[in-house]
This record gives structure tokens, C-alpha cells and sequence, in this order.
């Protein structure tokens, strides 16, 4: 591997990096050397990811969290710099849906999305930035979505929030420049998740109609985009957001 994809001695925090499109980043990050803490809410899956990526060879571990819970974003930090003595790498992944028309939302439902996919990404931010100042500098990705670009017609709470995920991006990379953190999004295209799963398969198969690359993607191959922006081959690469999608996005 290049050296400016080598990861070796950074040391990543993955929300939600038990299953999906987070672990497979967290596979990509490991393979390319870093030490990998995977937070996540669920504890049985979370110890089935942290002992598939130790057997790629990663240093990781598993720290159970709610991104919504301010406390618990600073066990979580607190765990992962206990452990390896640093952090280079954050990947706000974590993230729900509820599809509902707008109109049929309670408060409740509505405020656990924000909750989530958006506060839980400021307060993941915010607890890392001094641990990225200590460290010279760092990467910060945010997990975006098509909806970040156009709206839903199933997810209008989704929607909202990954919209903010991206202007949120581009603010924080304005204001840490100066601290050499770079801020960037991935913009997931249709992919195979547990959130995609209960697609009917006639909706599944007229997205898939309309994907240039005629598939769906895997959550593997998120991986590469997730390596290239905490590497330091993209040091002046800021405040981007980057579909990775197959073409859906450009027909």
C-alpha cells in the first residue's frame, strides 16, 4: 500500500460500526492499519464486529453507546483514548429512519432522528476535537445520504437531518482548517442494509433500474472512499460531500 493510504498507528472511532455501511468501513480502515473502536448500541453485534476485524488483524475494541447521549459520546471517547492513547480517525455512521409522511410523525419520532443523525453527529465532533488538537490534526467523515441532495418521499425526517449532516460538514471543516482536521462526507447511494431491507421488491428493482452501474452496492465498497478521506493522500481535501453511488445521482 502506498503511504499515503497507510493507516498504520492511527487510531479510528466508528459509530455504528457493527453491521452495515459502518463496518465496512471499519473493515477498510482496519486492513489499511488503524486500530479501530467500534461504539454502537448493540452489544452482541458489536462483539461479533470487533472479533471479525481482530481477525483481519486489527487492534479493536467495542464500546457500547448512544450517540444521542452526551455522556455516553464521552465514555466513548474516553474508552477509545484509554485504550490506544489517542484519536486520529472519527466516522459519524450511526444513524435510524422512520418512514412515515410528514404529517403522521409524532414529536417523539421526529426528535429521535434529529437525535441521532444530527446531534449525535455535533456531539461525537465536539468530544473528539480536543483529542484531534492533542494528536496535530485529524479526519473527521460524516455519512451523508442521496438525501442529503434531493428529498424523500418515504423519509422526510431522514432526509432533514442528512441535508444538515452536510452543511454541518462544511462548517466544521471551515472552522478547524486551522487545527489540520479535514471534514468530509460520504454520500451512500442505494446500498444493502438492514435499513434498505425492507424495500419491497418492486421499489428495489426500480432504483436498481435507475442505477448506471445496474446493482445495488455492498457496504464494502463504501470502504475505499472512507480510507481515502482519513488518509492523509487527502490532506487538502475539505468540507466535501462525495456520493458514492453507482451514478444514481448524476442520471
Amino acid at each position: 500500500m502506498s503511504t499515503d493510504f497507510d493507516l498504520t498507528r492511527k487510531v479510528a472511532i466508528v459509530t455504528g460500526g457493527n453491521g452495515g455501511i459502518g463496518y465496512g468501513i471499519a473493515c477498510g480502515l482496519a486492513r489499511a492499519g488503524a486500530s479501530i473502536t467500534v461504539a454502537a448500541r448493540n452489544p452482541d453485534k458489536t462483539t461479533q464486529a470487533v472479533a471479525a476485524l481482530r481477525e483481519l488483524g486489527a487492534e479493536a475494541i467495542g464500546v457500547t453507546t448512544d450517540v444521542q447521549n452526551e455522556a455516553s459520546v464521552h465514555a466513548m471517547v474516553k474508552t477509545a483514548v484509554d485504550t490506544f492513547g489517542r484519536v486520529d480517525i472519527l466516522v459519524n455512521n450511526a444513524g435510524i429512519n422512520v418512514r412515515k409522511a410528514p404529517q403522521d410523525y409524532t414529536l417523539d419520532e421526529w426528535q429521535e432522528v434529529i437525535n441521532t443523525n444530527l446531534t449525535g453527529v455535533f456531539l461525537c465532533c465536539r468530544e473528539v476535537y480536543p483529542h484531534l488538537i492533542k494528536a496535530g490534526g485529524g479526519k473527521i467523515i460524516n455519512i451523508g445520504s442521496m438525501t442529503s441532495i434531493f428529498g424523500s418521499s418515504v423519509s422526510p425526517a431522514y432526509a432533514a437531518t442528512k441535508g444538515a449532516v452536510v452543511q454541518f460538514t462544511k462548517s466544521l471543516a471551515i472552522f478547524w482548517a486551522a487545527d489540520n482536521i479535514q471534514v468530509n462526507a460520504i454520500l451512500p447511494g442505494w446500498i444493502h442494509t438492514d435499513l434498505t431491507a425492507g424495500s419491497s421488491s418492486d421499489r428495489y428493482n426500480a432504483i436498481k433500474a435507475r442505477i448506471p452501474h445496474g446493482r445495488w452496492g455492498e457496504p464494502t465498497e463504501l470502504a475505499g472512499t472512507a480510507v481515502f478521506l482519513a488518509s492523509r493522500a487527502s490532506d487538502y481535501i475539505n468540507g466535501i460531500a462525495l456520493p458514492v453511488d453507482g451514478g444514481y445521482t448524476s442520471r
